[in-house]
């Protein structure tokens, strides 16, 4: 498995909000939704993605990617959006979209996709434009698709670390025909369409990822699975998480000492090798607790915990719950009535 593949494992859209906004200038949309992964495509027209001056500031993730190097992750600039480019939003900071800076905003957008004038009247209704399209005028001089993940899987926390608060891909660098055929079938209504638009939307993050991972802007640490030494080390580690690893036997595998090996994975990881392997052990286990029905001990074994109460110790600790209420609330967000994923999620 490559890097990016790794990373991009966990996001799986499930029901993702999908629409066609058409709008005409002067327009803003302040997006407070708070979702952990956003998607906007500029299908005509122009446009900005302002983030808040402290996007990316005080938070867990934004201390994660100071210490894995990634240069301003702790603020954003305005971003212009040309025509056929695509922004990729990490939340939950709130933020702008509009047709110029200056333009103050003229629409809310509200946790649960709930659209208000800044007086509060709701526009869901008044601006319904049919299948999946919303706004003033269908043949507005300006066009947006928004994706929206809604839920945050657990192994996904490592992409959305890894990725600034504020993406934005130029349309020749997307080497890909999904962007378009998102916008077709946004605007169909047929059966399954919900899952084809999830998989239409998760192709998208990909192909705009793929191409932004590949260049020299990309964060310091992806590169680590180039070197020769601690690439191999993150696949081993990776790939078989239930070893009983230690550093001197992954230094042993790699073929270099101890130190070297703990040196050099920290300078371009950013997290020694046990730290690294602890993260990602429990991510697997919060997924495995959520999208399977194994025991906990069972998980516990195959993540490479000796036992399930090793495995709930670390997982509490980690995350601040146990396994068991994990799984419940996975269950309950299904069903809308998690309280916790609802605070994380902003309502939605």
């Amino acid at each position: 498995m490559d890097p990016l593949e790794s990373l991009l494992e966990g996001p799986r859209a499930r029901g993702a909000f999908v629409m066609r906004s058409l709008l005409d200038p002067p327009w803003s949309l302040r997006v407070r939704d708070e979702s952990p992964l956003t998607v906007v495509a500029l299908v005509r027209g122009s446009g900005w993605v302002l983030p808040d001056p402290h996007s990316g500031a005080g938070s867990a993730e934004s201390a994660q990617l100071g210490r894995v190097g990634f240069p301003g992750a702790g603020t954003t600039a305005p971003r212009q959006l040309r025509e056929g480019d695509v922004a990729i939003i990490r939340g939950p900071d709130h933020y702008t979209v509009a047709d110029d800076p200056a333009t103050a905003p003229q629409v809310y957008i509200n946790p649960g996709q709930i659209t208000t004038t800044p007086e509060g009247e709701v526009l869901c209704e008044v601006w319904n434009l049919g299948v999946r399209g919303w706004g003033p005028n269908p043949d507005a001089a300006t066009m947006l698709v928004t994706g929206t993940y809604e839920q945050e899987s657990a192994a996904s926390r490592r992409l959305l670390r890894a990725l600034p608060p504020l993406i934005v891909l130029p349309r020749a660098e997307l080497d890909s025909p999904v962007l378009d055929l998102l916008v077709e079938e946004s605007a169909k209504d047929r059966p399954a369409q919900g899952a084809m638009l999830d998989r239409l939307l998760d192709l998208l993050l990909i192909a705009t990822l793929r191409a932004w991972f590949s260049r020299n802007d990309a964060p310091a640490w992806y590169h680590a699975y180039a070197d020769p030494l601690v690439g191999k080390a993150l696949r081993l580690l990776q790939n078989n998480p239930a070893h009983p690893w230690t550093v001197a036997a992954l230094a042993t595998e790699v073929g270099v000492s101890r130190a070297a090996l703990a040196r050099r994975f920290t300078d371009l990881v950013g997290e020694p090798p046990m730290a690294f392997l602890t993260d990602w052990r429990l991510a697997l286990a919060a997924d495995l607790l959520q999208d399977s029905d194994a025991t906990v001990e069972s998980i516990a074994r195959r993540v490479g915990y000796g036992s399930a109460f090793a495995l709930s110790t670390a997982f509490k600790r980690h995350y601040g719950r146990s396994p068991r209420e994990h799984r419940q609330s996975g269950m309950s967000a299904e069903r809308g009535t998690d309280p916790l994923a609802r605070a994380s999620s902003a309502g939605h």
